[in-house]
């Protein structure tokens, strides 16, 4: 019987690295200000978490099209950090590096997904 440190998904770089961007993401949204608490910190929260998670449970799916179905979502989810990130800049609640930073964590995880999708196609 496997321990829960031996989950297969845990040994994929790319979801270690979407791991990186949800603690980042968290980091990053504490210094938001009060009246974002419950609109774009939360929703940015949201979509960070979502990425390794449905990469978690898109490899344990018995299906091709379901794997390729969460994997998906976890790209979209991608699309949706990049956008809230791109307003945050905008309403100037991040710095350039703290942006930079971001974007080129996002960039790293669409990446390593894209081949990982390849991968099972």
């Amino acid at each position: 019987m496997s321990t829960i440190n031996e989950r297969p998904h845990k040994k994929l770089r790319v979801w270690q690295k979407a791991m990186e961007l949800v603690t980042s993401v968290y980091r990053m949204t504490a210094q938001f200000p009060r009246e974002a608490e419950f609109g774009l910190k939360a929703q940015l929260r949201r979509a960070a978490v979502s990425v390794p998670s449905n990469i978690a449970e898109g490899l344990v799916r018995r299906t091709k099209a379901d794997k390729l179905h969460f994997l998906n979502m976890s790209q979209a989810s991608l699309s949706e950090i990049d956008t809230q990130v791109e307003i945050t800049s905008r309403l100037e609640y991040l710095d350039g590096d703290s942006f930079a930073k971001v974007m080129s964590e996002i960039l790293d995880v669409q990446m390593l997904l894209s081949g990982l999708i390849r991968s099972i196609r």
